[in-house]
């Protein structure tokens, strides 16, 4: 597939990007500096797909283009694709290589809505109420195939044995893409998976996340005029609202680490008619599914006791559920060594003035700019732990899977902001996104060249999970959500 073509000020960014000097450390090995150096001679090009992918800004279920644009990229290089699995549309595969082990990274692709916003550092949409990548799935996406056709060529290149594996996984933000795709078979016969996310620092965390329930819960009344025939009417806003009390009171009685939020997407539209139909999206998280499980029988009771007493009914759709991750230390190792090697994130004078100007709309405490070079210790630094949830989880209890970020945003950026889609969408997330597809490269490779590193990691994803463990997922058989961003 064609590139459209970019203006001139993103002709102009990628001209930035390569003039920037080569941060190869020396104890690269040989082999090592060959595929770091390819990547790099190859960055302007991945830039430029990852900045087509943040201008479409597609939510989930929804990046049909996007998934295309990735998909092609690896066609192109010799991958062999299966499109359209785990009846997803914009979900892949796309394999490289025969016999084991076989590695597998995943690539994201999916925006947030309401989150538009121009690669500028101030708050200003592209399109008011649109999407946005202030997650950086389009630099997360981009990486993981660039990488994966780095791993491709060092294969092809000796004639070696074993197969590198890029799974296109749509819908993360709340969609448990996933979680379909494992349950389809399609991760079957993988050895490890390899896999990072954007953030605004360097460092793998080696920490775990939270599970995560989410659902929309509908109710149904009776519709009245809400002036001449109030007692007619059922109101369904009432019962959301009844529900949403309830469960604000819960919160004194949950533990502490639980995290429950919501909002209400559908509540009537003329205040002079009582509703007859509302609707509430809940998520709800914890540190351990097996918690979780018992927090979320009491939102669903909440959900019930308010129909009860509107006189209303409701039900309640699941949209995602996705466990914590389960860290694998060897694999993390591996990936922090190789992190070590490759370097963090070094900014030009523009891309440091671009910096500058977003850094002054972020909260205090402040952090240094050149923190985006460093190498942070998540001990040593006092790196927050990881409290967003993942479907990348969901794998991790199946499969030995390394975790990594990279300084792709300013330090001392969050997620799902307008910082966070700006620099998404400029040089800075580029530079971020090349440092990631540089280390997992090299973390794949480390692992197709020595199975005990496989066979180590597999040991202790088992220890680990615990002697009869058993996975399963509120998604049960239930079909995937593909319009639950409609």
């Amino acid at each position: 597939m064609a590139l459209v073509r970019l203006p001139l000020a993103v002709t102009i960014l990628l001209a930035l990007l390569n003039q920037t000097a080569r941060s190869a450390p020396a104890e690269l090995t040989p082999q090592a500096r060959e595929v770091v150096d390819r990547l790099e001679a190859a960055s302007p090009g991945y830039a430029a797909l990852a900045r087509q992918i943040w201008t479409l800004a597609e939510l989930g279920y929804q990046e049909t283009r996007s998934s295309a644009l990735l998909q092609q990229r690896l066609r192109d290089a010799g991958f062999q694709v299966r499109s359209g699995v785990a009846e997803i549309p914009t979900a892949f595969v796309a394999s490289y290589g025969t016999g084991k082990p076989i590695i597998g990274l995943l690539a994201e692709y999916d925006a947030l809505p309401g989150l538009s916003q121009q690669d500028r550092p101030a708050r200003k949409a592209v399109t008011e109420g649109a999407g946005g990548h202030g997650c950086g799935h389009n630099l997360f996406g981009t990486a993981s195939v660039a990488a994966a056709i780095a791993v491709k060529d060092w294969l092809a290149g000796g004639k070696r044995a074993g197969t590198v594996r890029v799974f296109g996984t749509p819908a993360e933000e709340g969609g448990s893409g996933k979680v379909y795709m494992l349950r389809a078979g399609l991760f079957a016969g993988v050895d490890a998976v390899v896999q990072w996310h954007p953030a605004d620092r360097n460092v793998v965390w080696g920490d775990s996340t939270l599970a995560n329930i989410n659902a929309k819960f509908r109710f149904r009344g009776v519709a009245a005029h809400a002036a001449s025939a109030p007692d007619k009417g059922r109101s369904a806003l009432d019962g959301v609202e009844a529900m949403n009390h309830m469960v604000n009171l819960m919160r004194e009685h949950v533990p502490s680490d639980t995290r429950i939020h919501y909002v209400i997407t559908q509540g009537g539209r003329a205040p002079n008619v009582v509703p007859d139909f509302a609707e509430v999206y809940y998520y709800a998280r914890h540190p351990e599914m097996n918690v979780l499980d018992g927090i979320w029988e009491r939102i669903v009771a909440a959900a019930k006791g308010a129909a009860l007493g509107t006189g209303t009914t409701v039900d309640h759709e699941i949209m995602g559920a996705v466990w914590n991750v389960l860290p694998n230390q060897t694999l993390d190792d591996l990936q922090r060594a190789n992190l070590q090697r490759v370097g963090g994130v070094r900014y030009s004078a523009e891309e440091r003035a671009f910096a500058e100007q977003i850094r002054a709309t972020l909260p205090s405490p402040l952090i240094p700019l050149d923190k985006a070079t460093a190498l942070w210790d998540p001990d040593r630094d006092g790196a927050n732990k990881a409290v967003a949830s993942t479907d990348v989880g969901d794998v991790s209890w199946q499969f030995p899977t390394a975790q990594l970020s990279t300084a792709a945003w300013v330090p001392g950026t969050s997620g799902h902001t307008w910082q966070a889609v700006a620099a998404s969408g400029s040089s800075i997330g580029a530079k971020g996104m090349m440092v990631a597809a540089k280390t997992m490269a090299l973390t794949t490779i480390d692992l197709l060249s020595d199975g005990a590193l496989v066979t180590k990691a597999r040991a202790e994803l088992l220890r680990r999970r615990g002697p009869g463990f058993v996975y399963r997922t509120r998604l049960a058989d239930r079909k995937p959500a593909l319009d639950y961003r409609k």
